[in-house]
């Protein structure tokens, strides 16, 4: 039913939560695969420009956000890939899972920029309305 999993996560301790419900789908599907995309928006873009400065160094640390829930993945057996996007993270998330007919987005429904989730909407929100699939929002 849900095999091809796609996984919306930040590097923040509520995406990690989010990635054990994933992989608990995934696990109960028995061959379920998981995509984790991670989108990096503008301003996180220009935050670690300034920060790091060196584009390997930026990939590196981008990367590193992920460690927990590759870790926590592995641990559990289970493959994943990464797609690593540029944007706005509701449009780029809800474009990606249409593009690559997934079968379910599972999202956390707080991420690590919470002015943006104030004044604009959530991105799980946005993701909620927009995506072909079903989305789970994990709390």
């Amino acid at each position: 039913m849900y095999k091809k999993i796609l996984l919306a996560a930040d590097g923040s301790g509520h995406s990690v939560r989010t990635a054990e419900r994933a992989a608990e789908l995934a696990r109960l599907q028995g061959d379920g695969e998981i995509t984790i995309i991670y989108v990096v928006d503008g301003e996180q873009s220009k935050s670690d420009v300034l920060s790091e400065g060196d584009k390997g160094t930026i990939e590196l640390r981008r990367h590193e956000r992920l460690n927990p829930i590759e870790q926590m993945l592995e641990s559990k057996g289970l493959s994943y890939q990464v797609a690593l996007k540029h944007g706005e993270p509701g449009p780029e998330i809800v474009k990606f899972a249409n593009d690559e007919a997934f079968d379910i987005v599972v999202i956390g429904s707080r991420g690590l920029n919470t002015l943006q989730e104030m004044v604009l909407g959530s991105v799980s929100h946005k993701v909620a309305k927009r995506a072909k699939c079903p989305v789970m929002i994990v709390k």
